[in-house]
């Protein structure tokens, strides 16, 4: 599909079933073992990188620039996790999202979050370079 395509009102929805490997203590062990922020951002930026993903022309990519995250609500390991995502904002490369998450007995998160697209193979040897700088 074109870029043309990516337009303000698309919108995306994805679930994960939690498990202890998604636990706040994965990230420090004297937190609660609840579903972790980390976790529910990850999974908010993957919802818009898919939805993102099938509009791009050959050779692009998109990536995350900053999110606005708020966590609302704990979740209980095991319970599915749903995310629903909507591209609110196309400016030029620029793409705007709102994001809502729920668990399976409540509204558990909301964020904006932003993505840029990028030229992959620019990017890519852009990031080479930098590499190549601490290998001198």
């Amino acid at each position: 599909m074109p870029r043309e395509t990516l337009q303000p009102g698309l919108k995306h929805e994805i679930s994960l079933q939690t498990t202890p490997d998604h636990s706040a203590r994965k990230f420090f062990p004297d937190l609660p073992d609840v579903f972790a922020t980390p976790f529910l951002g990850g999974i908010m930026e993957q919802a818009c990188a898919e939805l993102v993903q099938k509009h791009l022309e050959p050779g692009e990519q998109s990536v995350g620039t900053a999110m606005d995250l708020k966590h609302l609500a704990p979740t209980p390991l095991g319970m599915k996790v749903t995310v629903k995502a909507e591209l609110t904002k196309v400016s030029g490369k620029q793409l705007i999202f709102r994001l809502e998450a729920y668990d399976e007995v409540e509204k558990i998160g909301e964020a904006t979050h932003y993505r840029f697209i990028i030229n992959a193979e620019k990017f890519n040897q852009r990031v080479a370079e930098k590499a190549q700088k601490i290998a001198d």
